[in-house]
């Protein structure tokens, strides 16, 4: 079969392609923005890229057009596929049908915590012998893709709330129907396409109800949005995460293992690198699915201990000069405080906790851009010692917003002039996160070279 995907360099639809050229189906595809890495991902598997959507590509005659969300109606192609009367389907839509149909899913839901508790979960199982198929929405480090299609039972997939597609606006994990079903947490966000909290818990039930009886439902006990999905009717048995009577960690102990048990009875230790309580809860949660799959606690906590984590989740980018740089995919006012909270942490466990943390910020996500969350910033950045936040393409004053934050706080709409900022106030042992859901023009890199060369026209 030959299948033409729209909007392939996202990262699901990247994703598809990649599953369905490892099902030995031809691929090419098209996005307005062919570029590394995904570029490089897709060409590397033997898929042919397009740059734009010119209805020239009907010449191609594939048997199928799988169309991502971030196409829609007056797409010059899309046009000329509904004009031609060309067959079409959604990327879940394709997925559920020629990859998850008769494997046992395991998905992934939630606010945050998604990509990083998918790759948990998959290697896991990787490490139990399981050896699953998944689809992680990032880079997992212990695994050299972010999807693979394998010859197992098992499926592991981050199960996103964002719609479908253009003709279909109901969240992407309604198509998944996973006997495992992770409930993660639940805030709002995608003011874009959600008017509010309500009616993503709509979603969520959506998926709640396609969960089989002989399913498993693992949800966090800390989520009152989960509890009300909850309430709606669930009819497969559920356990808790932080909770006493389902799953919940332990303080650290003095080595830094972190007791974990179920039902009051311990089931083993979780000892590893990664920082921050959310990391725990993330752990908990694949923990817990893993065990539904047959992978005993005591297993899975021996393969957390080896869990490298996934790229852009408090990566060290480098250090120049005694300043070190971090990346991290934060763009939700709770993921920039839990991802403080946990570079915190990790600087108090190395003894540092005196050291200078540098907070800068691209409001990129939809959500973020409208403003929607705005007021949640200051207290989610709190922790930092100093606050840096990228203003350009927003609907809203960020310095307005932001102004509980006092003198801590620089904005600035020019990335040149944020970058040098920066640079000019980062002296040696500071740490400095920077957080972005999208490349945010480089900056690290800029940083760094900025950091090596510094100018001499400005003060240190």
């Amino acid at each position: 079969m030959h299948i033409h995907v729209l909007g392939i360099c996202g990262t699901f639809m990247g994703g598809v392609a990649v599953l369905a050229r490892q099902a030995g189906h031809r691929v090419t595809g098209c996005d307005a923005g062919v570029y590394p890495p995904m570029s490089t991902q897709l060409e590397e598997q033997g898929i042919e890229l397009i740059e734009g959507y010119d209805p020239d590509q009907l010449r191609l005659r594939p048997d199928v057009f799988v169309v991502g969300n971030v196409v829609s109606r007056g797409n010059a192609l899309m046009e000329a596929i509904l004009n031609r009367g060309l067959p079409y389907v959604s990327g879940p839509q394709w997925l559920a049908a020629e990859v998850l149909r008769g494997k046992w899913t395991l998905a992934v839901a939630g606010t945050h915590g998604k990509t990083t508790t998918t790759a948990m979960l998959a290697f896991i199982l990787e490490q139990a012998g399981l050896r699953p198929g998944f689809l992680v929405g990032g880079v997992a480090q212990d695994f050299p893709v972010s999807a693979r299609l394998a010859n197992s039972q098992y499926f592991v997939i981050e199960a996103d709330e964002y719609d479908t597609a253009f003709f279909d606006k109901r969240s992407k994990f309604v198509h998944y129907r996973p006997r495992t079903a992770i409930l993660n947490n639940l805030e709002f966000d995608h003011g874009d396409i959600f008017p509010d909290l309500a009616a993503i818990e709509t979603q969520f039930h959506h998926l709640v109800r396609t969960v089989p009886g002989a399913g498993r439902i693992i949800h966090n006990a800390l989520s009152p949005a989960l509890d009300r999905v909850l309430e709606r009717g669930c009819w497969t048995p559920a356990e808790a995460f932080n909770s006493a009577p389902g799953w919940q960690a332990g303080e650290p102990e003095a080595d830094g293992a972190i007791p974990v048990r179920f039902r009051g009875e311990l089931q083993g230790r979780l000892q590893w690198d990664l920082a921050g309580e959310h990391n725990v809860h993330n752990a908990l949660a694949a923990v817990a699915a893993a065990r539904h799959a047959g992978v005993s606690p005591r297993s899975s906590l021996e393969a957390l201990a080896r869990f490298r984590g996934v790229r852009r989740r408090l990566e060290v980018r480098g250090e120049v000069r005694g300043v070190t740089v971090y990346d991290d995919f934060a763009h939700h006012p709770t993921a920039i405080r839990v991802t403080l909270d946990g570079l915190r942490a990790r600087l108090r466990a190395r003894g540092e906790s005196g050291a200078r943390v540098l907070a800068v910020l691209e409001p990129r996500s939809n959500t973020m851009r409208m403003g929607l969350l705005k007021d949640a910033l200051p207290d989610s950045l709190a922790a930092a010692d100093r606050v840096y936040c990228y203003t350009a393409g927003l609907g809203w004053d960020a310095a307005a917003a932001l102004e509980p934050l006092g003198d801590r706080l620089a904005t600035s709409d020019r990335l040149a002039e944020l970058v040098a900022e920066v640079a000019a106030h980062a002296r040696s042992g500071d740490h400095v996160l920077v957080m972005s859901n999208g490349g945010f023009g480089g900056f690290h890199e800029r940083l760094l070279e900025q950091l090596a060369h510094p100018d001499p026209s400005r003060d240190e």
